[in-house]
């Protein structure tokens, strides 16, 4: 069995911190700087459609949340040695976000302070299509008007 995969996230400051050795948070659509095991070359994520990771120089990797979940990450060396491994668990970011509930539906609102549509995962398929498809258009207009 292999050991947990030590882990730290890095502050503002940039001095290492010790986190739980047992798992990683991070929340939906938020990344987080996280120290690799000495020697690891290989980096696993169990599903990557709940955190991805992006390996940088120095032995850090940025795990990002995509969806709500717990997966694991594995470190291998070289030869294919387990070297750690972890949990990730992916969580909502609450701080600043108002959820509707209207019967069965739910709306979320981004309140930054002031209150904006902001679809999340969970909300009504009606307004999660509609608030994700004006962000869509925006950000396809913002990026046409780029290349002129």
């Amino acid at each position: 069995m292999g050991t947990m995969l030590a882990v730290s996230a890095l502050p503002a400051s940039a001095a290492p911190q010790a986190a739980k050795a047992d798992s990683v948070l991070v929340m939906v659509d938020h990344a987080k700087v996280v120290r690799l095991p000495e020697k690891a070359q290989t980096v696993i994520v169990g599903n990557p459609a709940i955190a991805d990771v992006a390996i940088q120089k120095n032995g850090v990797m940025i795990v990002t949340g995509k969806s709500f979940g717990v997966t694991n990450l594995i470190a291998l060396d070289a030869s294919g040695t387990l070297l750690a491994e972890s949990l990730v668990r992916v969580g909502a970011d609450s701080d600043s976000v108002l959820t509707v509930q209207r019967g069965l539906e739910r709306e979320s609102y981004s309140c930054t302070p002031v209150c904006q549509p902001s679809a999340q995962l969970g909300d009504a398929q009606k307004y999660f299509g509609e608030v994700g498809g004006q962000a869509s258009a925006r950000s396809a207009s913002a990026m046409g008007a780029s290349k002129r």
